[in-house]
């Protein structure tokens, strides 16, 4: 089951929304900053999980505004993924590492120069993230989504400290 689904069913948990309240919800979070939400996929995806039985449709609205609210087994399919979300450890995909992997193809100055554009972007992407936190709560977003902020500045911190050693790994020789 993909992020999406399971953001959207918890989502629902809440009670019955339509697919616009369910984007708002999800941007209201951050959702694409953290879960990589396409919101363009939440439509496709309410209708398919109440084809699969997951949600039900409670009210079809004026102007294609369907209402959905989650059935019992979506509620079990829901749970049965958080728990999995939670006991299994799964390898973070970062197209960044196909960079690392032929980094020897650069020149040294073409290495250093993206690196330190990496680490210039890096050290943008903490600010906002860390400027972000406790910020939603302002308009109603729940005080634990700020533990996905908080998550994502630890990991982009991660990454800078590792880059910014590795330009002075690059300039001493040391690498590629």
């Amino acid at each position: 089951m993909s992020s999406t689904r399971v953001l959207i069913l918890g989502t629902l948990l809440d009670g019955p929304l339509h697919g616009y309240e369910v984007r708002r919800r999800l941007e209201l979070w951050g959702a694409a900053y953290w879960a990589n939400v396409a919101y363009g996929s939440i439509y496709h995806g309410l209708a398919k999980m109440a084809g699969e039985g997951l949600l039900a449709v409670v009210e079809q609205g004026k102007g294609g505004k369907t209402v959905y609210e989650i059935t019992d087994e979506g509620r079990e399919e829901f749970r049965r993924e958080l728990l999995a979300y939670w006991w299994e450890v799964k390898p973070i995909v970062d197209p960044f590492q196909v960079a690392l992997t032929f980094m020897n193809r650069l020149s040294s100055a073409e290495l250093v120069t993206a690196m330190e554009s990496r680490a210039e972007q890096l050290r943008a992407s903490v600010s906002m993230t860390e400027r972000a936190i406790g910020l939603k709560q302002d308009f109603g977003a729940p005080r634990h989504v700020d533990e996905c902020f908080r998550l994502n500045a630890a990991q982009l911190r991660a990454q800078l400290d590792w880059i910014e050693g590795a330009v002075g790994r690059v300039r001493s020789g040391e690498l590629p």
